[in-house]
């Protein structure tokens, strides 16, 4: 059954008791200085092929036919026992050492459901930055982002435990633009964590690719640090700071905002429980 398209403001009554508005005059904010760190902007063979020995992997026991494995890709045990969906995984511009990523996918095993998160730090001397910088910096991180979605793809599509017709592509903040931007078709549905997919001062177009007759799944922060209107470099005096202008003729798409929540919050309870309807439904067995 195809989902329809919704708002879903998570625990909103939270919010009733903010009402009350500043009595006097609030300053803005003065722009923060960013920084950049680094010389390399693009994967060599070398460092792409790693991003993928490195990924973080885990399986669960339907695959397994034991315990849940979670190590990287280079140690996957063989042989295994079954076919399961799998989610491709972009990490932000923290890298997989972000704790909540790894606890994200151990969830995700619960379900039922493998998941395969590159490492785009293994590029020597790989660019980093502190927000803001120029777009263009930010496009060539984009680019180098999108790069690591085909080999992890095609190794996953060749994998015996992987079902190849229920893969989805996910990513939060900055490894969720390559994932709106892709322009593939090899995937059930798309998930879209901590990205407004809005004109903003971190791309230079969208670009957004999203197939309007596939599930996409969009959950941020009504308060959202970076790409929310609270944000006072923005960048966009009409952007809303959510994925409402690219999902709008979309019938199954899902969009959650969570009031007051964190920039990370893939393992919020009330965002692992709109996370893991939307994943029932689209992957159920076919």
């Amino acid at each position: 059954m195809p989902l329809r398209f919704c708002v879903a403001l998570i625990a909103a009554a939270a919010l009733a008791g903010c009402a009350g508005a500043p009595s006097g005059p609030v300053a803005k904010p003065d722009t923060p200085k960013g920084e950049l760190k680094g010389t390399a902007w693009a994967h060599t063979p070398q460092s792409l092929a790693a991003s993928l020995q490195n990924a973080a992997v885990v399986l669960p026991t339907q695959a397994t036919g034991g315990t849940v494995y979670s190590g990287k890709w280079s140690t996957i045990p063989t042989p295994t026992k079954g076919k399961v969906p799998v989610v491709l995984f972009l990490h932000g511009s923290s890298g997989l050492g972000l704790k909540a990523i790894g606890e994200w996918q151990q969830w995700l095993a619960t379900q039922g459901i493998a998941s395969v998160a590159p490492d785009s730090f293994t590029l020597p001397d790989r660019v980093t930055y502190k927000s803001p910088i120029d777009t263009a910096s930010y496009e060539r991180m984009h680019a180098l982002r999108a790069s690591e979605i085909a080999p992890a793809l095609t190794a996953i599509q060749a994998a015996p435990w992987a079902d190849s017709a229920r893969l989805v592509l996910a990513g939060t903040s900055e490894g969720a633009v390559p994932v709106a931007r892709y322009t593939g078709k090899e995937f059930a549905a798309r998930l879209l964590f901590a990205w407004s997919c809005e004109l903003n001062y971190f791309v230079a177009e969208p670009r957004n690719a999203l197939e309007p007759d596939k599930p996409v799944l969009n959950v941020i922060s009504s308060v959202d640090p970076f790409f929310s209107p609270t944000n006072a470099w923005l960048g966009n005096a009409q952007a809303r700071g959510w994925c409402a202008d690219a999902l709008k003729d979309n019938k199954q798409a899902v969009i959650a905002l969570i009031p007051g929540a964190p920039h990370t919050l893939l393992t919020l309870p009330q965002v692992q429980a709109v996370t893991g309807g939307f994943l029932a439904s689209v992957l159920k067995p076919r």
